[in-house]
C-alpha cells in the first residue's frame, strides 16, 4: 500500500494523511480496528434479533460467514494474510474480539442447556479457526455461485462441533435466509 493513492482516493493531499497517521502501519492499524468494530457490531445486531441463545449463536456465525464471503480479499487481508510484525497485534486483537463474541454466545447457550457443557473460550477459538480457514484461508473453497451453500454448510459444521445434533430440524439454519451484508 502506498499513501499517495490512498490520499488521492480520499480526495486529499498525501501530507494530510500524515497529519492523522504517522505512517502506513498506523493507517492500516486504524483501518483494521474500524473493521473489527464494524464486524463485531454486525454480529451483535444479528444475534440481538434471535429468540434465544442458540439462535443468536447461529445468527452470529451466519452473519460473519456471509460478510466474510462477500469480501474475501479484505477479510483475508484483515485476519489471515501474512503482514508486518507491527500489525500482528491489531490483527490478533481482531481475531480475539471475534472469538470473545462467539465465546459469550456459546456460554449463554450452555447456561440455558442448549449446548453441552464445554469450555466456551476454547470452543470459540476453534470456531473462529474453522470459520477463517473455511471461508478465506488457503483451503477455502471457491465461493463463486456457492455463497449460500458455503455459509449454511459451515454454520451446520460449527453447530455440530459445539454439540447441536440437527441444526436444520431445530430451525437454526434454513435453506432460504441469508444475513444481509452491511457496510
Amino acid at each position: 500500500m502506498q499513501i499517495a493513492p490512498v490520499a488521492a482516493r480520499a480526495g486529499i493531499a498525501a501530507g494530510t494523511v500524515y497529519r492523522y497517521f504517522p505512517g502506513k502501519t498506523a493507517l492500516v492499524a486504524a483501518l483494521l480496528s474500524g473493521m473489527a468494530e464494524s464486524e463485531i457490531g454486525a454480529l451483535r445486531q444479528a444475534a440481538a434479533g434471535a429468540p434465544g441463545p442458540l439462535s443468536a449463536l447461529s445468527a452470529a456465525i451466519m452473519t460473519f460467514a456471509a460478510r466474510a464471503l462477500r469480501d474475501r480479499r479484505l477479510t483475508f487481508a484483515a485476519i489471515a494474510e501474512p503482514v508486518d510484525a507491527e500489525l500482528d497485534g491489531v490483527r490478533t486483537a481482531f481475531r480475539r474480539s471475534l472469538a470473545a463474541e462467539f465465546a459469550g454466545r456459546i456460554a449463554a447457550a450452555v447456561a440455558e442447556g442448549r449446548l453441552p457443557e464445554q469450555d466456551s473460550e476454547l470452543a470459540a477459538a476453534a470456531l473462529t479457526g474453522l470459520l477463517v480457514e473455511g471461508l478465506v484461508g488457503p483451503l477455502a473453497p471457491d465461493a463463486s455461485r456457492r455463497e449460500r451453500e458455503i455459509v449454511q454448510s459451515l454454520t451446520l459444521t460449527a453447530l455440530r462441533a459445539l454439540g447441536v445434533a440437527d441444526a436444520r430440524a431445530r430451525g437454526l439454519v434454513v435453506q432460504t435466509a441469508m444475513p444481509a451484508a452491511a457496510s
